[in-house]
């Protein structure tokens, strides 16, 4: 089993935060999918003016659709690629409505002992709350990324932010790794 951190969870969950934090706390480097993911979507021939059209024409969902085969060869390549540190997901790096690539994802993950969904509560209406608030503008595909199974099933520990400080939450996140 792999000891890496992988953070998931929906827009605005404070993955970005709590890499750093944990990146400090545990002398880890960070990798961050949503910077790394326009190499690995070039390599499979993402076409940024088809995605564009898709957008015009259909709107973002459409946009999305289109990403998500892509997306997951990110995630692959991204595990392939890096070890021995903390990686952190976009929003959508988890969610795949597609039998056949949630079981991708679902294998890429399964080697990892420390996937951790960061959620701000129990409850999902709650969660998408707080998020929209956290976010310039709601996005509704968050409330997809919060109650889809697919981050829950990914996930071997779910941690709940709210009321809680970014520093509260990493020393939860410690305490909970598994080695």
């Amino acid at each position: 089993m792999k000891d890496d951190i992988i953070l998931i969870g929906p827009i605005g969950s404070g993955k970005t935060t709590l890499a750093a934090l944990l990146s400090d706390a545990l002398d880890l480097p960070v990798v961050s999918l949503d910077v790394l993911r326009w190499d690995y979507y070039a390599e499979i021939g993402y076409d940024p003016q088809q995605a564009k059209l898709l957008m015009e024409l259909d709107g973002f969902r459409a946009m999305y659709d289109y990403w998500k085969p892509i997306e997951i060869h990110a995630v692959e390549r991204v595990l392939a690629d890096h070890s021995d540190c903390i990686i952190e997901f976009g929003g959508g790096h988890s969610v795949y409505e597609d039998e056949a690539l949630f079981a991708r994802a679902k294998h890429a993950l399964a080697p990892y002992r420390n996937v951790v969904l960061l959620l701000p509560s129990h409850d999902n209406d709650e969660s998408f709350r707080i998020l929209s608030e956290r976010l310039e503008e709601a996005i509704d595909l968050n409330r997809q990324f919060i109650e889809h199974h697919s981050n829950y099933d990914l996930a071997t520990m779910t941690i709940y932010t709210d009321g809680k400080t970014p520093e509260a939450t990493r020393d939860e996140i410690i305490a909970r790794l598994n080695h």
